[in-house]
């Protein structure tokens, strides 16, 4: 028997860009199901003993993104968890097909204004210790939106509105949608 009217839901995956809120909506959406919270990155950085610049450092994208999806493969296979996905996990294929057939994936997608707005301090984001900003989110997301639109079932805009509102107004979505119960 159930012990919440929310475990008969699969698991919850957000994808979107950096500075997206995917590390906040999350928390605030696995406290509302009453379910584990899991960000891949600080998975990746948990089991390496090592933060991600210095992991882009030494193995370059291409190991980070290795990582990355042994650890999406590892996190997906289990059950009643909401997972944050790195800004760039979409890129790789296996991951896109691991969170699509394994879960409800929601995109948060967020302008790159307010991605800039939320990422300019944070040295701990590679791709973006560039002499522009601002050009590199542009480029990111223009290769990443047709990723993100694809292996989602739903996208919210997060431009508006506090985190706790955009976890409830996902929750609700999921929950009166009738493809909610992709298995």
């Amino acid at each position: 028997m159930p012990s919440n009217e929310f475990d008969t839901l699969p698991n919850i995956y957000l994808v979107g860009p950096m500075g997206a809120g995917k590390t906040t909506v999350g928390r605030h959406l696995a406290e509302l199901l009453g379910r584990e919270f899991v960000d891949s990155d600080h998975e990746i950085e948990r089991k390496t003993g090592a933060a991600i610049p210095w992991i882009f450092e030494k193995e370059g994208e291409l190991g980070f993104r290795g990582r990355e999806t042994a650890v999406i493969d590892e996190l997906t296979a289990r059950s009643e968890l909401v997972l944050a996905t790195g800004g760039g996990a979409v890129t790789q294929a296996p991951n896109r097909q691991f969170l699509k057939q394994r879960g409800i994936v929601v995109y948060l997608y967020t302008p790159v204004e307010i991605q800039l707005q939320r990422t300019y301090r944070d040295k701990n984001r590679p791709l973006l210790q560039v002499e522009n900003p601002e050009q590199k989110l542009r480029e990111l997301l223009e290769i990443r939106d047709p990723l993100y639109r694809e292996v989602a079932h739903y996208i919210i805009e997060t431009n508006q509105g506090a985190a706790r509102d955009l976890a409830q107004k996902i929750l609700t979505l999921i929950v009166q949608a009738p493809q909610a119960q992709v298995k």
